[in-house]
């Protein structure tokens, strides 16, 4: 229905003029759709140059999207960063009982080790109801900040992820659960998580992992695109630094 649409539109423009669409209505017009037809059979082109503007017009406002996103993706105080020294970045939004969270997982260690000047930002996005919500928070606690990716790769491990594994997951971290759970329950985490939510629905995300790296929105456990984008993105920040160098070699 959005490509009849769209070849209505066109056609209409096309044959119409400039002011032939004032005043006429070409829905449901079987001569009007004949006279479309033959236009458009006539001239190809004319639907592929309005798909391709169409794209470039999506590819834009997503670009700006990001843009202005930018600084609550990357540099958002309150989220766990790994490698916070890195130039360039990676944004993952996941869920400790998502089942492609936790089999793309192995993989992000291996990437943070592989990549030291690549910062990792942890974005909690808990779909998978309270018990996702309630792991989600723990890691967010100062307690569980404490504990770092020794913490996230633990709940990562666990399937069928759950409170009370949680809490034995935190017990074997050496965290009390009980204190845990009270910082947990502090209004500031789920305030936290509900800004993740906005974010994520801003950038029409559409469920977890979701990576984000240098502009690009990469869906699901595809650890190929990922690297890939991580490379490009090193790369990037490398040759920005070059050009700063060159431009003032002394750091003045």
């Amino acid at each position: 229905m959005r490509l009849k649409s769209l070849l209505i539109a066109v056609g209409a423009l096309a044959l119409a003029g400039c002011d032939g669409l004032q005043k006429r209505t070409v829905q449901n017009d079987p001569a009007f759709e004949a006279r479309l037809r033959a236009y458009l059979l006539e001239h190809p082109e004319v639907i592929r140059d309005a798909a391709a503007k169409l794209q470039a017009k999506k590819a834009a406002q997503a670009r700006a999207v990001l843009a202005e996103a930018k600084p609550a993706l990357e540099r958002d105080p309150r989220d766990f960063v790994a490698n916070p020294g890195g130039r360039a970045t990676v944004v993952q939004f996941f869920d400790y009982r998502c089942p492609y969270s936790r089999a793309i997982a192995p993989d992000v260690d291996r990437l943070i080790a592989a990549n030291p000047d690549v910062r990792f930002v942890f974005k909690q996005y808990p779909v998978f109801g309270s018990a996702s919500d309630y792991a989600a928070r723990a890691a967010l606690t100062p307690q569980g900040k404490a504990k770092g990716l020794a913490l996230h790769r633990a709940l990562m491990a666990q399937k069928d992820l759950n409170v009370v594994r949680t809490d034995r997951i935190l017990a074997q971290q050496g965290l009390n659960p009980r204190e845990v759970d009270a910082a947990a329950r502090n209004p500031d985490l789920a305030e936290q998580i509900a800004d993740t939510r906005e974010l994520a629905l801003k950038l029409n995300l559409k469920g977890t992992p979701t990576f984000v790296v240098a502009g690009e929105i990469i869906p699901g456990a595809d650890v190929e695109r990922l690297e890939a984008a991580i490379a490009r993105a090193r790369s990037s920040a490398l040759s920005s630094v070059g050009e700063a160098l060159t431009r003032n070699p002394f750091g003045h």
